[in-house]
């Protein structure tokens, strides 16, 4: 499998870029949540880039990009940078997989660059802001205004990781250090930024209305044991015509870790139906 990291200078500064697999394959461009970065996608890379050109990209603010304190946080700022990437990188189309947020951005990138997506792949992303649960009470004092600042500064290995922890609940699964690490590169201004950014992109809008109005190829992958998402608003994503859902039991909001053989499993016949070299 080749492999390259890059630095891609854009307006609003360095975006990481990571590519695996041909260039010449037919491409899939992936995309993380919150808080996180490429490295979210480590398990099942490696099986995708067998035959397909793998882009990942680090939004603003996360992993090896740039953190600047202005503006550009929105996810239709984020979704512009995305494909801005695309574009320097030569790619023309691509089947897009975003985990959480990152399923926000690629369904904006869609909304403003139709012919560049040819389908989307959502893993437990939210349908409206009224399925939110939690991010837990740590994540919940990270994020506070004010009370934020001061446990952002102080923040430790083992508040960290209990604000992650609503993001897995496969029994025994332990929290890699990698992931703390990426926590630990953000900055308050463009976690918060971003949050409320995906806040004002669902409050304007559900995600099914949206998808519905695209007319995309849709696959929605949501774990049955999801502690940040109401796992039964999936079926919302049903009124969305032609899309697929599908339940994946014993794992919680990050599928792609806690089961990377069964993501992939699912995600398999999808991409090879809908990408395009």
């Amino acid at each position: 499998m080749t492999t390259e990291n890059s630095p891609l200078p854009l307006e609003a500064g360095d975006l990481h870029v990571r590519q695996d697999g041909p260039r010449d394959a037919p491409a899939l461009v992936l995309v993380h949540g919150l808080a996180a970065s490429t490295s979210w996608w480590d398990a099942i890379v490696p099986e995708l880039a067998a035959a397909r050109h793998v882009v990942r990209l680090d939004l603003l603010g996360h992993g090896r990009s740039a953190r600047p304190d202005g503006p550009g946080y929105r996810i239709a700022d984020h979704a512009r940078r995305v494909g801005a990437a695309l574009d320097r990188l030569g790619v023309e189309q691509a089947v897009a997989i975003g985990h959480s947020t990152g399923g926000l951005v690629v369904t904006a990138l869609a909304e403003e660059r139709p012919g560049l997506l040819g389908a989307l792949a959502l893993i437990d992303t939210g349908p409206r802001l009224g399925a939110f649960v939690s991010n837990g009470l740590a994540g919940r004092l990270m994020l506070a205004p004010g009370l934020g600042s001061l446990l952002w500064r102080v923040r430790t290995d083992a508040l960290i990781r209990k604000a992650l922890s609503t993001a897995f609940s496969r029994p025994g699964y332990e929290i890699p250090p990698h992931l703390v690490a990426d926590v630990r590169t953000m900055t308050l201004h463009g976690t918060v930024a971003t949050s409320q950014g995906a806040i004002d992109y669902l409050t304007r809008q559900p995600l099914p209305d949206r998808l519905s109005a695209l007319g995309k190829p849709l696959l929605v992958l949501f774990g049955e044991q999801d502690r940040r998402w109401r796992p039964s608003s999936a079926a919302e994503y049903t009124g969305v015509p032609g899309a697929l859902v599908e339940m994946i039991p014993g794992v919680g909001h990050s599928p792609m870790l806690e089961d990377p053989h069964r993501t992939l499993a699912l995600l398999r016949p999808f991409i090879e139906a809908h990408a395009r070299g």
